[in-house]
């Protein structure tokens, strides 16, 4: 039998966070998933603790333009990642567009679980864009058409998120209206929420 190292029982280090664009250096337990460090040590609390179990979708950020449970994910395993949390969405005093969607239809009640749908939101309009199916997606041939980012696709790809107060109406409608505006300047198609 080998001894351990010095290194085998070491149960923290450093590590070095990228989020919003700014690095963060910060000494943390292995353990520690990436939402407690956000919320605990770089007080960005934005990001909603719901379930802690992977389930609600309140702790949605982007890694790497991915959206991730942060509560499923060790901070360790984020080191060296592009971490963007629902503070680092918008551009200064620019809202995202989904940001701005959410707004002015009402896509929250309570506000708890928003962040995280406007996190997902972004991923999902950038997912449908490079062509990728879901499970509502009725044709996933590779030489198939993209589907219609239409209000059965957007219940289908944002249904990890979960909303208490159940404003889900106005979330797809949300959804719906800042895909037509990233992908064309703001042309609404109501025909895309029938």
């Amino acid at each position: 039998m080998v001894p351990p190292t010095s290194s085998a029982t070491e149960t923290s280090s450093g590590i070095t966070l990228n989020v919003n664009g700014e690095k963060h250096t910060l000494p943390v337990d292995h353990r520690t998933t990436l939402l407690d460090a956000l919320r605990e040590r770089l007080d960005l609390t934005g990001t909603k603790k719901g379930c802690d179990q992977g389930q609600c979708g309140a702790c949605t950020v982007l890694v790497d333009g991915r959206r991730t449970l942060s509560c499923l994910k060790l901070a360790v395993a984020a080191e060296g990642r592009e971490i963007t949390t629902i503070e680092g969405v918008a551009d200064g005093d620019r809202l995202h567009p989904v940001q701005q969607a959410f707004l002015d239809l009402d896509g929250y009640q309570c506000g708890y679980c928003t962040p995280g749908q406007i996190c997902s939101a972004i991923a999902v309009i950038e997912e449908h864009a490079a062509g990728w199916p879901s499970a509502a997606t009725a044709d996933v041939r590779p030489d198939a058409k993209p589907a219609p980012l239409d209000a059965a696709e957007i219940r289908e790809r944002m249904s990890g998120n979960l909303c208490r107060c159940g404003a889900y109406v106005a979330i797809v409608e949300a959804v719906a209206r800042a895909a037509d505006e990233v992908r064309d300047g703001g042309a609404q198609t109501e025909e895309a929420l029938a």
